[in-house]
């Protein structure tokens, strides 16, 4: 056996023209990481890990994404209690992947809340003006 290095260096892959173009990525995450893409995922299954998490988004991001008709399944738990951390992991059918429902149910789950936040602030201002002596509406 001879004690020289049986290693070769391999040559860099090429780039620019004539190469496959890259793959686009699974999620785009935010620059702080917070979300990220858990191993054994394809494009119809996938698990997603959220930091700083917890069943609040969790059960409402599971209830949005599961109203979806393209989505399978969708579920979520909290690892362990003491870390900040949320798993969900969404299952699709063929017409979209689990990172598109991913983003739907953020987007949906926002108009949601935009739509409560408008009620409340109408209902408010009604309240509001409302002459307080008068007890017929309570």
């Amino acid at each position: 056996m001879s004690s020289a290095s049986q290693d070769q260096p391999m040559a860099d892959a090429p780039t620019g023209e004539g190469t496959a173009p890259a793959a686009q990525p699974m999620l785009e995450v935010a620059a702080d990481n917070r979300i990220r893409v858990l191993p054994g995922s394809s494009d119809t299954a996938t698990s997603f890990q959220l930091e700083g998490e917890d069943h609040t988004l969790g059960n409402a991001l599971r209830y949005i994404i599961m109203k979806n008709p393209l989505v399978e399944f969708c579920g979520y738990s909290i690892p362990h209690p003491s870390e900040a951390k949320m798993n969900i992991r969404i299952q699709t059918y063929d017409g979209t992947t689990a990172y598109d429902a991913l983003m739907k149910g953020f987007e949906d789950l926002a108009n949601l809340c935009d739509v409560v936040v408008d009620k409340f602030n109408t209902a408010r201002s009604e309240f509001a003006q409302r002459d307080p002596m008068d007890l017929s509406n309570t």
